[in-house]
Protein backbone atom coordinates (compact mmCIF):
# COMPACT_ATOMS: atom_id res chain seq x y z
CA UNK A 1 0.00 0.00 0.00
CA UNK A 2 1.43 3.15 -1.19
CA UNK A 3 1.03 5.77 1.59
CA UNK A 4 0.54 9.70 0.16
CA UNK A 5 2.31 12.48 1.67
CA UNK A 6 0.89 15.54 1.19
CA UNK A 7 2.79 18.38 -0.55
CA UNK A 8 2.69 21.58 0.10
CA UNK A 9 1.84 24.13 -2.48
CA UNK A 10 4.52 26.15 -3.89
CA UNK A 11 4.41 29.70 -2.78
CA UNK A 12 6.20 32.73 -3.73
CA UNK A 13 8.91 33.91 -1.56
CA UNK A 14 7.20 37.24 -1.10
CA UNK A 15 3.78 36.07 -0.73
CA UNK A 16 5.63 33.57 2.08
CA UNK A 17 6.89 36.92 3.65
CA UNK A 18 3.65 38.49 3.71
CA UNK A 19 2.06 35.72 4.93
CA UNK A 20 4.87 35.66 7.66
CA UNK A 21 3.95 39.02 8.63
CA UNK A 22 7.13 41.22 6.95
CA UNK A 23 7.02 43.90 5.08
CA UNK A 24 8.08 43.75 1.71
CA UNK A 25 9.50 46.63 -0.11
CA UNK A 26 7.96 46.64 -3.59
CA UNK A 27 11.86 47.77 -5.00
CA UNK A 28 13.14 44.21 -3.05
CA UNK A 29 15.05 41.90 -6.05
CA UNK A 30 12.47 39.43 -7.18
CA UNK A 31 15.01 36.27 -7.23
CA UNK A 32 12.32 33.87 -8.74
CA UNK A 33 12.10 36.36 -12.05
CA UNK A 34 14.02 34.69 -14.85
CA UNK A 35 16.53 37.02 -16.72
CA UNK A 36 14.71 39.34 -19.32
CA UNK A 37 17.65 38.54 -21.82
CA UNK A 38 18.86 41.77 -21.70
CA UNK A 39 22.94 41.95 -21.51
CA UNK A 40 24.59 44.65 -19.34
CA UNK A 41 28.44 45.41 -20.54
CA UNK A 42 30.86 46.93 -17.87
CA UNK A 43 33.38 49.34 -19.11
CA UNK A 44 35.80 46.59 -19.07
CA UNK A 45 33.99 44.24 -21.14
CA UNK A 46 33.53 46.54 -23.94
CA UNK A 47 35.56 46.70 -27.18
CA UNK A 48 38.32 49.48 -27.51
CA UNK A 49 37.83 51.57 -30.47
CA UNK A 50 39.40 51.88 -33.58
CA UNK A 51 41.43 54.20 -33.49
CA UNK A 52 44.94 53.22 -35.00
CA UNK A 53 43.14 53.67 -38.30
CA UNK A 54 42.36 57.25 -38.22
CA UNK A 55 45.99 57.69 -36.70
CA UNK A 56 47.64 56.23 -39.19
CA UNK A 57 45.73 57.82 -42.02
CA UNK A 58 46.69 61.39 -40.00
CA UNK A 59 50.13 60.35 -40.29
CA UNK A 60 50.31 59.78 -44.62
CA UNK A 61 48.17 62.90 -44.54
CA UNK A 62 50.77 64.91 -42.79
CA UNK A 63 53.47 63.02 -44.60
CA UNK A 64 51.84 63.36 -48.13
CA UNK A 65 51.60 67.30 -47.26
CA UNK A 66 55.41 67.49 -46.22
CA UNK A 67 56.31 65.78 -49.51
CA UNK A 68 54.19 67.88 -51.61
CA UNK A 69 55.26 71.33 -49.66
CA UNK A 70 58.23 70.26 -51.30
CA UNK A 71 57.74 71.45 -54.78
CA UNK A 72 59.19 74.50 -56.04
CA UNK A 73 57.49 77.04 -57.90
CA UNK A 74 59.11 77.27 -61.73
CA UNK A 75 58.77 80.77 -62.20
CA UNK A 76 60.91 81.50 -59.04
CA UNK A 77 62.99 78.56 -57.58
CA UNK A 78 63.37 80.17 -54.17
CA UNK A 79 59.93 80.13 -53.69
CA UNK A 80 58.41 76.45 -52.87
CA UNK A 81 54.71 76.00 -53.73
CA UNK A 82 53.88 76.40 -49.95
CA UNK A 83 55.88 79.75 -49.07
CA UNK A 84 53.28 80.98 -51.95
CA UNK A 85 49.95 79.65 -50.64
CA UNK A 86 49.27 77.71 -53.95
CA UNK A 87 48.86 74.33 -51.78
CA UNK A 88 45.34 74.87 -50.40
CA UNK A 89 45.16 71.25 -49.26
CA UNK A 90 45.90 67.49 -48.96
CA UNK A 91 43.58 64.94 -48.13
CA UNK A 92 42.74 61.02 -47.90
CA UNK A 93 39.73 59.80 -49.74
CA UNK A 94 37.61 57.10 -49.08
CA UNK A 95 39.81 54.87 -51.53
CA UNK A 96 43.29 55.88 -49.61
CA UNK A 97 44.22 57.84 -52.21
CA UNK A 98 46.23 61.02 -51.46
CA UNK A 99 44.11 64.26 -53.40
CA UNK A 100 46.08 67.35 -53.65
CA UNK A 101 44.46 70.65 -54.18
CA UNK A 102 46.66 73.76 -54.86
CA UNK A 103 45.14 77.73 -56.30
CA UNK A 104 46.27 79.10 -59.85
CA UNK A 105 47.90 82.57 -58.85
CA UNK A 106 46.01 83.89 -61.63
CA UNK A 107 43.58 82.18 -64.50
CA UNK A 108 45.79 80.73 -67.09
CA UNK A 109 48.80 80.65 -65.09
CA UNK A 110 51.37 78.27 -67.32
CA UNK A 111 53.40 77.16 -64.61
CA UNK A 112 50.46 75.63 -63.01
CA UNK A 113 51.02 72.20 -65.25
CA UNK A 114 54.44 72.13 -64.30
CA UNK A 115 53.48 72.21 -60.33
CA UNK A 116 51.32 69.67 -60.92
CA UNK A 117 53.39 67.53 -62.43
CA UNK A 118 56.16 68.40 -59.68
CA UNK A 119 53.99 67.71 -57.25
CA UNK A 120 52.93 64.12 -58.82
CA UNK A 121 56.07 63.09 -59.13
CA UNK A 122 57.65 64.60 -55.51
CA UNK A 123 54.65 62.23 -53.94
CA UNK A 124 55.75 59.52 -56.14
CA UNK A 125 59.22 59.17 -54.84
CA UNK A 126 57.71 59.39 -51.08
CA UNK A 127 55.59 56.61 -51.68
CA UNK A 128 52.68 58.04 -52.23
CA UNK A 129 51.67 56.50 -56.06
CA UNK A 130 48.32 57.17 -57.76
CA UNK A 131 48.12 60.53 -56.02
CA UNK A 132 45.82 63.42 -57.56
CA UNK A 133 46.35 66.67 -57.93
CA UNK A 134 43.46 69.19 -58.37
CA UNK A 135 43.49 72.75 -59.20
CA UNK A 136 40.44 75.02 -57.62
CA UNK A 137 39.81 78.56 -58.13
CA UNK A 138 37.86 78.65 -54.70
CA UNK A 139 38.86 80.19 -52.91
CA UNK A 140 41.08 82.55 -55.27
CA UNK A 141 44.45 83.03 -54.76
CA UNK A 142 45.97 86.42 -53.56
CA UNK A 143 49.02 87.75 -52.56
CA UNK A 144 48.59 88.06 -49.05
CA UNK A 145 48.49 84.19 -48.79
CA UNK A 146 52.35 84.43 -49.23
CA UNK A 147 54.02 84.13 -46.08
CA UNK A 148 56.51 86.19 -44.49
CA UNK A 149 59.08 84.24 -45.33
CA UNK A 150 58.52 83.94 -48.80
CA UNK A 151 58.56 88.18 -48.77
CA UNK A 152 62.03 87.68 -47.33
CA UNK A 153 63.03 85.00 -49.66
CA UNK A 154 61.55 87.06 -52.75
CA UNK A 155 63.35 90.67 -51.46
CA UNK A 156 67.03 88.17 -51.29
CA UNK A 157 66.20 87.12 -54.55
CA UNK A 158 66.28 90.26 -56.11
CA UNK A 159 62.31 90.83 -56.48
CA UNK A 160 60.59 93.46 -54.57
CA UNK A 161 57.90 91.73 -52.60
CA UNK A 162 54.29 92.57 -52.87
CA UNK A 163 52.03 94.55 -49.81
CA UNK A 164 49.57 93.22 -47.70
CA UNK A 165 45.70 94.15 -47.80
CA UNK A 166 45.71 96.07 -50.91
CA UNK A 167 42.19 96.57 -52.71
CA UNK A 168 40.68 95.62 -56.06
CA UNK A 169 42.09 97.57 -58.22
CA UNK A 170 45.77 96.91 -57.02
CA UNK A 171 46.55 95.05 -60.13
CA UNK A 172 45.50 97.96 -62.26
CA UNK A 173 47.49 100.73 -60.31
CA UNK A 174 51.00 101.28 -59.61
CA UNK A 175 51.79 100.39 -55.81
CA UNK A 176 52.21 104.17 -53.88
CA UNK A 177 56.03 102.62 -52.60
CA UNK A 178 57.76 100.16 -54.26
CA UNK A 179 61.18 99.87 -52.58
CA UNK A 180 64.14 98.86 -54.48
CA UNK A 181 65.20 94.92 -52.92
CA UNK A 182 69.01 95.74 -53.66
CA UNK A 183 69.64 99.15 -52.10
CA UNK A 184 65.95 99.99 -50.41
CA UNK A 185 65.69 103.16 -51.76
CA UNK A 186 61.94 104.04 -52.34
CA UNK A 187 62.79 106.48 -55.53
CA UNK A 188 61.98 104.01 -57.65
CA UNK A 189 59.77 104.42 -60.63
CA UNK A 190 57.81 101.67 -63.24
CA UNK A 191 59.48 100.55 -66.82
CA UNK A 192 57.08 98.17 -68.01
CA UNK A 193 53.55 96.44 -66.15
CA UNK A 194 54.93 93.06 -67.21
CA UNK A 195 57.83 92.00 -66.43
CA UNK A 196 59.71 88.65 -67.08
CA UNK A 197 56.43 86.92 -66.19
CA UNK A 198 52.83 87.78 -65.85
CA UNK A 199 52.91 88.58 -62.29
CA UNK A 200 55.62 90.91 -61.90
CA UNK A 201 56.51 94.35 -63.04
CA UNK A 202 59.53 95.58 -64.34
CA UNK A 203 60.71 98.51 -62.02
CA UNK A 204 64.27 100.51 -61.75
CA UNK A 205 65.82 102.62 -58.66
CA UNK A 206 66.81 105.90 -59.24
CA UNK A 207 69.26 105.61 -56.55
CA UNK A 208 71.43 102.86 -57.23
CA UNK A 209 70.04 102.38 -60.90
CA UNK A 210 69.62 99.01 -60.37
CA UNK A 211 66.72 97.19 -62.47
CA UNK A 212 64.21 94.56 -60.76
CA UNK A 213 61.11 93.13 -60.83
CA UNK A 214 58.01 93.37 -58.36
CA UNK A 215 55.87 91.32 -57.73
CA UNK A 216 52.16 92.74 -58.24
CA UNK A 217 49.96 92.41 -55.55
CA UNK A 218 46.95 90.36 -56.43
Amino acid sequence: MVSSIPLRPHSHPRAEERRQGRRVSKDAPDCTREPSGASFETPAARAPQDEGGAESGERERIAARAAAARVADPEIPVLTIDDLGILHDVAIDAAGQVVVTILPTYSGCPAMGVIALGVEAELAEAGFSGARVRLSNTPAWSTDFMSEAAREKLRAYGISPPERGAGKRALFAPSASVACPRCGSEDTERVSEFGSTACKAHWRCLACREPFDHFKCI
